[in-house]
């Protein structure tokens, strides 16, 4: 790029070029829907006045040059760069283009496949000059499914959440209380019976998706460490309460997301008991990465020496070769089952990152040949561009949001501007279609509790929630957060459901109705609109999205100064004192507007 961009005067032209960055088929460029396609760049912040897309079909260009040019927008903007867009639409499914941007000075330069070069005639002819996309083959498209924008998810851990068949409970059960802080050897007796007879509860607080945590047979509480992929664990039930479940989530109108843990297995589990007995000899021998047999785990001074790879060091739980053709069928075969046999709508991918791309490749082929709008959650915790190109998941779990929305909210660690400048940033990761179904979340089996993070401030945890529900992505709540359950890190943060506090006065309960009722009833505006996040005052932030006539605004004070605001439109006001025709937003409160609210909530 540097090298390129040297053939523009740098004594003569004051724009950064070395900022300057496009790169097309990626989230640069890319077909969206209806045969439109998104166009987007990037410049240094503040340094570009405006930019020109021209453009038109590169066949039609060798005769007549560009058909069209478009004025791009900036869209958005985080600490370093500013963001353009346009979309445009192609009549033969072909496109070439080539950026004219102009700085401050009114002085411009021209961008294309060959870098930077002066603003002239003759570059603006010059067929090579231009981006290309040669042809727009649907199939390439990222395709999302189109239910998942609309749904608000609640996570469950089974063992936890309720005790519905107490003649399932293993040996030892512990009385359920919400209160005692779990080891990780203990069992309360959590099982999908439970969860049944509690979806009217779930239906009532506006859930439309559910996401368990594995519910295979295993050995632990947790059941990550999977003994047979094929069976429901014996302590939550069997596959025909399973099937009861589905069905009657369904006809509530909720979706089912179960855990594919694929990157390893439990030490239990017969194929790899099979490695331990028969060492170099197991059939099952390459099913694992194996440096060394015996597969002994005794005497390790540490457990970095075990002779096998396994999930962050636990002996208990060896990684899967998911390369070799053997445990590819294996595990296919166990993703579709669960399609064909129970109709589940979702599969959360469980330490997506450290399995090869291949096999989440052919996992993507099969289960969408059983289900062609099932919808493929990958957990990776970083930026995860590599998965999502349309070959392999739908989305991920969005936890770079969520450290954002927790550093500012809860921890009070990050300013307002670095605040603004993260979620702008994260806003251009991935493609619209994907970033419309990134799952997004503050807390999770994984995690401390949010209201833990908070140091118990229910006002602060209200305020993240409110923000993480107005943003684009498919947003989850997990289990206990509407009726503030605590807890820390793992195990704590797996205690039991708190049911005695569900009552029609609960304050985070109806607070959370509320909040899923305004996400689902402007899920549309949020997802598609227009979005802008500003500071309009020291510690006051300011979002607002508008779609088709509709806006949608919300304002956080995280000042210590009271703001006054207009009552008018208020669809949730918290921490807010009411005067006649105004609100007085205390410090850590919020009010969010929606538009002829009245007629809806």
């Amino acid at each position: 790029m540097r090298r390129k961009c040297n053939q523009v005067n740098q004594e003569t032209n004051t724009v950064e070029l070395t900022a300057i960055y496009h790169r097309p088929e990626s989230e640069y460029a890319y077909l969206y829907n209806d045969k439109k396609l998104h166009i987007r760049i990037r410049t240094k912040k503040g340094d570009i006045e405006s930019i020109n897309l021209h453009y038109g079909d590169p066949f039609i260009f060798m005769e007549e040059f560009y058909q069209d040019t478009k004025e791009m927008a900036k869209i958005t903007f985080d600490a370093l760069f500013d963001y353009w867009q346009v979309k445009v639409s192609v009549d033969f499914a072909r496109i070439q283009y080539l950026f004219e941007v102009t700085d401050t000075e009114v002085q411009s330069i021209l961008y294309g496949d060959k870098g930077c070069v002066e603003n002239s005639l003759e570059n603006l002819h010059a067929i090579g000059n231009g981006f290309k996309l040669p042809y727009l083959h649907e199939i390439d498209a990222c395709q999302v499914p189109d239910w998942v924008s609309n749904t608000v998810w609640y996570q469950i851990f089974p063992e936890r959440f309720a005790n519905g068949n107490t003649l399932l409970n293993p040996e030892g059960t512990l009385d359920w209380d919400s209160s005692i802080t779990p080891q990780s050897d203990d069992f309360f007796g959590g099982d999908l019976q439970g969860i049944i007879d509690h979806l009217d509860y779930l239906q009532d607080l506006g859930i439309t998706g559910l996401y368990l945590c594995p519910i295979f047979e295993s050995t632990s509480n947790h059941k990550y460490n999977t003994t047979d992929y094929f069976e429901i664990d014996r302590h939550f039930g069997d596959k025909e309460t399973f099937r009861e479940l589905v069905e009657q989530a369904h006809q509530r109108g909720m979706k089912i997301m179960l855990d594919a843990v694929f990157n390893h297995i439990g030490s239990q589990s017969p194929q790899w008991q099979d490695v331990v007995k028969n060492g170099e000899q197991s059939a099952y021998r390459d099913w694992f990465h194996i440096q060394q047999f015996p597969v002994t785990t005794e005497k390790l001074a540490n457990k970095r020496e075990l002779p096998y790879h396994a999930f962050g060091f636990e002996d208990y739980m060896p990684k899967l070769n998911t390369a070799n053709p053997e445990v590819n069928d294996y595990l296919l075969k166990v993703a579709t089952y669960w399609i064909e046999e129970f109709n589940i709508d979702a599969w959360r991918l469980d330490v997506a990152n450290e399995i090869d791309h291949q096999f989440w490749k052919d996992f993507r082929k099969a289960v969408l040949a059983k289900k062609p709008d099932l919808y493929i959650l990958g957990e990776v915790w970083h930026r995860s561009q590599p998965w999502l190109n349309g070959d392999e998941f739908h989305a991920v779990m969005n936890y770079p949001l969520s450290d954002s929305i927790k550093d500012y909210f809860l921890r009070g660690v990050k300013k307002t501007d670095q605040f603004i400048d993260e979620i702008n940033g994260q806003s251009m990761y991935y493609k619209q279609q994907i970033s419309e179904v990134m799952f997004n979340l503050l807390d999770s089996h994984d995690t401390e509790r949010i209201l833990w993070t908070a140091n118990e401030d229910v006002q602060l945890v209200k305020s993240a929630l409110a923000f993480l529900f107005l943003q684009k992505g498919t947003p989850c709540i997990y289990y206990g957060t509407e009726l503030s359950l605590t807890g820390g890190p793992d195990p704590d943060c797996r205690r039991c459901m708190p049911w005695k506090r569900v009552s029609s006065d609960n304050d985070m309960l109806n607070f959370m109705k509320k909040l899923i009722k305004i996400r689902k009833h402007e899920s549309a505006t949020i997802q598609h609109g227009k979005y802008s996040i500003q500071e309009i005052k020291p510690d006051l932030v300011a979002l607002q999205w508008k779609y088709d006539g509709q806006k949608v605004q919300a304002i956080f004070n995280q000042s210590t100064e009271n703001y006054l605001v207009n009552r008018d439109s208020v669809a949730l006001a918290s921490r807010c004192q009411e005067l006649e025709q105004q609100l007085v937003i205390l410090p850590k409160g919020f009010v969010i507007y929606c538009e002829k609210y009245l007629s809806w909530l």
